[in-house]
């Protein structure tokens, strides 16, 4: 035997030892994952179901047929349905022009305003619909100032029967549409241009034209953002609660979390949001399937884009400027609420003040607020982040056969509505180690990290993908092991993927709703959200404490996803794609 093929088997072997060490960690991490998807994601839902269809120990449908025949529940459904398909509807409306603005012109000014028009991403409407309250009460700003200017007699009821629904609507639209906008503007981006250009040779009309090239080729865009609009809004908790319309799905089951048991009609609406939403994203799925259009190329940014000058401009300007400014009304005056000092009978306050921050400090339903919630985000972030990071490493450098599977699992959560989630921590873990009415906390962690997991692997996926295995590689042909390869080579290179990750994370988890609103049953573990809803319910000074308080989570959110954005760059919107 000759040296070199002496030397060649050591080689061998160390070479193969990391690849069956990374196998391994591939099979750790999916046993790992499926676990945590089974406990606190599939067994949830079961349960719901299992509950929902069961009545006096045998399959039924009788909680389904009490639903159907409470006409105060049929409302709530109607009312649900109605808000997702409007607020889709609107988004549709008001996205389209402004995608068509962002990916066929190019003017001055235009970067500016169309990063604005991002802003209601980290403005949750939760929040807006405190400050909305106060403008459009009966003797609120916008009524006063209508008066002032001699628009109106007397005042608008603008938060009453009829016109509260559509108050919802429009919080809903005003948050969502930057979701829609983003999915057509990159829809639209990547259209060829020449396709259009050959059919204007050809004298095919505009309105032909979309019908036939661009809508074809932007649909998918259109649908993976559509689909979440409609979902969110549907399941929205928290602006319906704060606006005071209480016939929606999610308020229902809201207020059904406390006597689920002795009225187990509550699994029944639940099992009905389960179901639409799942029904929502098949007939989104058929709609597009074997309707598939491929181009040659991409869009080309040089011959997409028309340069226009300012004044042809104007028409653009206006409607961003509108955009911008009706989409931050409703912090703008949680704001000025928090700020306002002698506020009786004016359009805006005679006097401000900073006397309600002062009171978050030394008052003790805020500081437990910031308290608990600082710890479950914190908590939850650092799940997400081990576990997430293994995951994002496993898909990206498929070290098992079912990587693409492993991928696919931990995108489930982005599809299941927050309050389906919440109550089937309830009905699945009452009396038991993680009974919610005991102590929820471990449940609000798991929560927030179940539900915020899918960011966390999206970030860390798009840093893998641009970090070349060819390092770990030759570390690995050096005798270097993997868990040495992952901590001085890996990590540091997809470094500030992984912060991003963690802001993301870590900022939606402070402003998370649903979850807290629903698990938090003693004001000590309240987190921020649910301390927020319980002072904006308190007489006197409690308003504007809650104010204050938005104002400082709306802050904290608004550094973190700035923050986020700037890490990941273009990569940001890929992080809120259903598919």
């Amino acid at each position: 035997m000759t040296q070199s093929t002496a030397t060649a088997a050591p080689l061998k072997a160390k070479r193969s030892n990391p690849r069956q060490m990374g196998t391994a960690i591939g099979y750790a991490v999916l046993a790992a994952t499926l676990v945590a998807l089974v406990l606190f994601l599939v067994l949830p839902v079961s349960t719901i179901l299992y509950k929902a269809f069961r009545a006096q120990g045998h399959f039924s449908l009788d909680y389904f047929r009490l639903l159907f025949a409470n006409d105060l529940q049929t409302t709530a459904i109607y009312n649900s349905l109605l808000i997702g398909v409007a607020a889709t509807l609107l988004c549709t409306v008001l996205s389209l022009p402004l995608a068509v603005i962002n990916a066929r012109y190019e003017f001055p000014g235009k970067k500016l305003l169309t990063g604005l028009l991002l802003t209601p991403m980290v403005m949750p409407p939760f929040v807006g619909a405190i400050g909305f309250q106060r403008f459009f009460a009966r003797r609120g700003s916008v009524n006063l100032l209508l008066l002032k200017l001699g628009l109106i007699d007397s005042p608008i009821e603008w938060l009453e029967g009829g016109r509260v629904f559509w108050a919802v609507v429009a919080l809903e639209v005003l948050h969502l549409y930057p979701i829609v906008y983003l999915n057509l503007t990159a829809a639209l981006a990547n259209i060829d241009p020449s396709l259009e250009e050959m059919a204007t040779t050809l004298g095919v009309p505009r309105w032909r034209q979309f019908k036939d090239i661009v809508w074809p080729l932007a649909r998918s865009g259109y649908f993976a953002g559509a689909i979440i609009v409609f979902i969110w809004a549907l399941t929205d908790l928290g602006t319906p609660l704060l606006v005071g319309f209480q016939e929606t799905m999610p308020v229902r089951i809201f207020n059904m979390i406390t006597d689920v048991n002795e009225n187990p009609v509550g699994y029944a609406l639940v099992c009905l949001v389960i179901l639409i939403t799942f029904a929502v994203y098949l007939l989104a799925k058929t709609s597009t399937r074997g309707k598939s259009y491929d181009m040659m190329s991409r869009g080309h940014v040089s011959s997409a884009v028309k340069k226009i000058s300012a004044v042809s401009a104007a028409p653009f300007y206006l409607l961003l400027v509108a955009t911008i400014a009706a989409a931050l009304l409703p912090h703008i005056s949680v704001l000025i609420t928090s700020l306002s000092s002698k506020w009786f009978m004016t359009v805006l306050p005679e006097q401000y003040t900073l006397d309600y921050y002062k009171q978050i400090l030394h008052t003790d339903l805020p500081l437990i607020g910031i308290k608990n919630s600082l710890l479950f985000s914190g908590s939850s972030m650092l799940i997400d982040l081990l576990l997430g990071a293994m995951i994002a490493y496993v898909v990206v450098r498929k070290l098992i056969p079912f990587a693409g599977l492993l991928d696919a699992l931990t995108m489930v959560p982005l599809a299941l509505p927050g309050i389906v989630l919440a109550f089937g921590y309830v009905t699945t873990y009452t009396n038991t180690i993680l009974d919610p009415f005991t102590n929820p906390t471990a449940l609000l962690i798991i929560a927030y990290a179940v539900r915020r997991l899918p960011y966390m692997v999206r970030s860390a996926a798009a840093g893998l993908a641009q970090t070349s295995i060819a390092l770990e590689e030759a570390a690995a042909t050096f005798g270097a092991s993997r868990f040495y390869t992952l901590r001085t080579i890996t990590v540091p290179l997809v470094s500030a993927n992984l912060i991003a990750g963690c802001l993301l994370c870590f900022a939606y988890a402070m402003l998370d709703v649903s979850d807290s609103l629903i698990l938090a049953m003693k004001d000590r573990y309240y987190p921020l959200t649910k301390a927020i809803y319980a002072l904006f319910l308190e007489q006197g000074s409690g308003e504007f404490v809650a104010s204050a308080l938005g104002v400082v989570g709306m802050a904290l959110l608004t550094v973190c996803i700035l923050g986020a954005s700037l890490m990941l760059g273009k990569k940001m919107g890929e992080l809120f794609r259903s598919g």
